[in-house]
């Protein structure tokens, strides 16, 4: 067996690649990476080129990567420009990179996926040799949840810790149910700050399924456009994405509208996959005093329980988080570098988890919920 490098998602078949995840993961669908694709929101023009692998055998797929020849380090979220940086002023080039993840989204899930031990070697022991041949500066693969950690540490790869901030839904028949597991002073915030967005009269629309037409995706793409524009950054994605997501998807895809009148005046996308409510892009064209909370958390935290999903990512970093209920998760990334850069990184990594674990322990303290009865 040896491993295929796939020039587009396109190059595999779509109920081969899905057919191998363990798991209901969005972001690691067939659909969702064709989207990002024939979008071309991922493409040599846009530093993300596609570089898959997979590991075959009589026609079968046993083995499969997701991964993107980088020339930046911009959509990943694990941040590596002072290695890059180190790297260049020792006289190397540090890009391209080879990154496993799903673009543009910091969001837990798998990364490798293989039917055995055997497949998954192989695949890893092609990633090898084209970094011992110099092709690439490194490997990267961000946001994994675990299941190929040994595979990675056995390869000579190295672990980097990260913290997000998830809700997790402990069997809440309604919000007024999270409210009761939180302190008195709490509780008062929370309805105080919803209490602002009626005082407003904003009310909240979402679509779903049959909904979801091509008018809900146009009247959504600004506001989502507008979260970049006011940073000066020109949006990820363009808007065939999301049509394209619909489109491949649609049964994972929950679209948000906070609605004045009969105006919308905010949008947010969240995808749905297991057991978990992933909330991944919002907008708004004016401001309103506390919508981005509303929208962003406490509707997704409402729609978790509607729905019976157990876990709320609402994207990465944030502490503002914490006080509303998202607890502190590590989070993992592991990496395999060219010889000199790797013993650096990986001394720095052992010395950063260290912070890394101490800064979650403190996060704690900060949530909502009762310590003592009150």
């Amino acid at each position: 067996m040896v491993p295929k490098q796939l020039s587009s998602i396109n190059d595999v078949d779509a109920a081969s690649w899905d057919g191998l995840l363990a798991a209901d993961y969005p972001f690691l669908r067939h659909g969702f990476l064709r989207a990002l694709e024939d979008s071309g929101a991922v493409c040599t023009e846009s530093g993300w080129l596609p570089a898959h692998r997979v590991v075959e055998q009589d026609g079968e797929l046993l083995a499969l990567m997701p991964l993107y020849q980088k020339s930046h380090s911009w959509g990943e979220y694990v941040f590596d420009w002072q290695w890059a940086d180190a790297w260049e002023r020792a006289g190397q080039r540090y890009y391209p990179k080879y990154l496993s993840a799903a673009p543009f989204s910091p969001v837990q899930g798998p990364r490798l996926i293989a039917r055995d031990g055997a497949s998954a070697r192989v695949l890893l022991a092609g990633l090898d040799a084209e970094l011992q041949l110099g092709a690439v500066s490194g490997l990267h693969l961000l946001f994994n949840v675990g299941a190929e950690n040994d595979w990675l540490l056995e390869h000579g790869w190295v672990q980097r810790l990260g913290c997000q901030f998830h809700w997790h839904n402990r069997d809440y028949q309604c919000f007024d149910d999270f409210l009761a597991a939180c302190s008195s002073r709490k509780r008062k915030n929370f309805r105080k700050e919803r209490q602002v967005i009626r005082d407003q009269g904003i009310e909240f629309r979402w679509l779903t399924g049959e909904q979801l037409d091509d008018a809900a995706w146009q009247q959504f793409y600004p506001f989502y456009a507008a979260t970049y524009y006011k940073r000066g950054q020109e949006p990820y994605l363009p808007p065939a994405f999301f049509t394209l997501l619909n489109r491949y998807c649609r049964a994972n895809v929950r679209l948000l509208f906070a609605v004045q009148g009969e105006r919308p005046v905010a949008g947010a996308l969240f995808l749905v996959g297991g057991d978990t409510l992933y909330g991944r892009y919002w907008g708004c064209l004016e401001e309103y005093d506390r919508l981005h909370f509303e929208t962003c958390f406490y509707q997704g935290m409402e729609r978790c329980i509607a729905e019976g999903l157990q876990r709320f990512d609402a994207g990465a970093q944030g502490e503002h988080k914490l006080v509303r209920g998202f607890e502190p998760v590590l989070t993992q990334s592991w990496h395999k570098l060219q010889p000199g850069l790797h013993e650096a990184v990986a001394d720095f990594l052992q010395r950063e988890r260290v912070g890394v674990e101490a800064y979650r322990q403190d996060a704690i303290s900060y949530l909502p919920f009762r310590q003592v009865a009150e």
